[in-house]
């Protein structure tokens, strides 16, 4: 299944173009000074966006960066309602308010805006769920825990994107209301850098819950980082995430820099390819991209098989072809044989089959869990077959480890 919804009236999904939120950024406590709106200039600010090709405008009026000065919700009520009655109906766009809390999400939506951005995740105020569920809104949801932006690596995003899709739905949220944002920023300490690289990487892992993707990553430090620049000085790196976001799968990006933001969206967007879906009168086919065992079990799941039954079977849905260099002909065949009698494959030289060489490089076929059970079997084996398990077993390994795939 593809992700193909209305929010708002505009089509959002992976047969769409993918959209542009730009950031009306009316908290002076922001970690991007550039980016503060005046209130007073707020309507053509926003006029600007929508005319550089923004279709969402995301209002905030209190800074969430971590070392921003707390403010009250009255002061942030005080700066968010002028400007909201100052947009209704005077622009073309969908108005998102990007609040935490259920008091300022209920006098937002009775003022004319149309999607509640929550970067908690519905945890810093449990009222936001009855607010949202009553309201019938979509919901921008950020993968959190305890805090906003709290999971650290893509296999807790998801859990915590999991947990939250639950908990909505037990409040009376309908599914198709909410988008998912997978909190890359340095929300908190330990968040870092590496971890916003392996949600920048695996961002098509999201696809997953076949729900509406937001990335969030303007500006953001993980850009500052590797280029050693200040948030005014982001632009360029800002523009190069946006663009392998939309590629792997994001549907809306949140940026301060909407006309620039557009043409890349628009590029990035023309080159990413199409799932593949076969619909015929009740039956659909579709392509499931699964990058990682835990991301199958989540799919089994959803299905409604057991959680027994989808640890059984995950590791045999993803497929790997490992190389393998420099093995003595007999050590290649031994692989083989072996692969074959776990329901894998292997290829090595024609010349090796026939003894006729004395070393093959060899291609290995299977699932993890075929891999998993050869290394097994080479542990008992002779030469040096011991050795090119542990290999396997490490090279297997350093795919979701982030300190070998990040750290230079």
């Amino acid at each position: 299944m593809v992700v193909d919804t209305d929010i708002c009236g505009l089509k959002v999904g992976d047969q769409y173009p993918a959209h542009v939120m730009g950031i009306i950024n009316l908290s002076p406590e922001s970690f991007y000074e550039g980016s503060v709106t005046n209130p007073e200039s707020a309507l053509d600010v926003s006029r600007k966006m929508v005319e550089d090709g923004a279709t969402f405008l995301d209002l905030g009026a209190r800074s969430t960066w971590r070392f921003s000065k707390p403010i009250s919700k009255e002061e942030e009520l005080d700066r968010l309602l002028p400007v909201l009655d100052a947009l209704e109906g005077n622009v073309d766009a969908v108005i998102s308010v990007d609040t935490m809390f259920s008091e300022i999400a209920e006098e937002a939506l009775k003022r004319g805006a149309d999607i509640i951005n929550d970067v908690s995740g519905f945890t810093a105020d449990p009222g936001m769920i009855e607010v949202v569920a009553d309201h019938g809104c979509p919901a921008v949801v950020m993968a959190s825990d305890k805090i906003p932006g709290d999971p650290l690596g893509m296999d807790a995003i998801i859990e915590a994107l999991g947990s939250i899709i639950e908990v909505a739905g037990a409040g009376g949220i309908e599914p198709g209301r909410l988008i998912l944002d997978p909190a890359i920023g340095r929300w908190t300490d330990e968040k870092l850098p590496m971890y916003d690289f392996e949600t920048l990487d695996d961002f098509e892992r999201l696809k997953i819950f076949e729900k509406p993707l937001l990335a969030a990553l303007s500006r953001k430090s993980f850009i500052g980082e590797v280029l050693g620049k200040t948030a005014n000085e982001r632009l360029y790196g800002s523009l190069a995430a946006a663009a392998i976001a939309v590629h792997k799968g994001a549907h809306i990006i949140r940026t301060h820099d909407v006309p620039e933001t557009s043409d890349v969206v628009k590029l990035a967007g023309a080159l990413r390819s199409r799932t593949s879906v076969v619909k015929e009168g009740r039956y659909e086919v579709s392509v499931l991209e699964v990058k990682t065992p835990q991301d199958a079990g989540l799919a089994m799941r959803k299905l409604g098989a057991t959680r027994v039954g989808s640890l059984v079977m995950q590791g045999k849905s993803i497929h790997l072809t490992l190389k393998i260099r420099n093995l003595t002909t007999t050590e290649a065949l031994i692989i083989k044989q072996e692969m074959l009698a776990r329901g894998g494959d292997a290829a090595l030289s024609r010349d090796a089959v026939s003894h006729e060489t004395e070393s093959t490089d060899v291609l290995v076929i299977g699932t993890l869990l075929q891999f998993e059970r050869l290394a097994r079997k080479l542990d008992g084996q002779a030469r040096s077959l011991p050795l090119i398990a542990e290999m396997i077993r490490e090279c297997i390994a350093n795919r979701t480890n982030l300190e070998y795939r990040y750290l230079r």
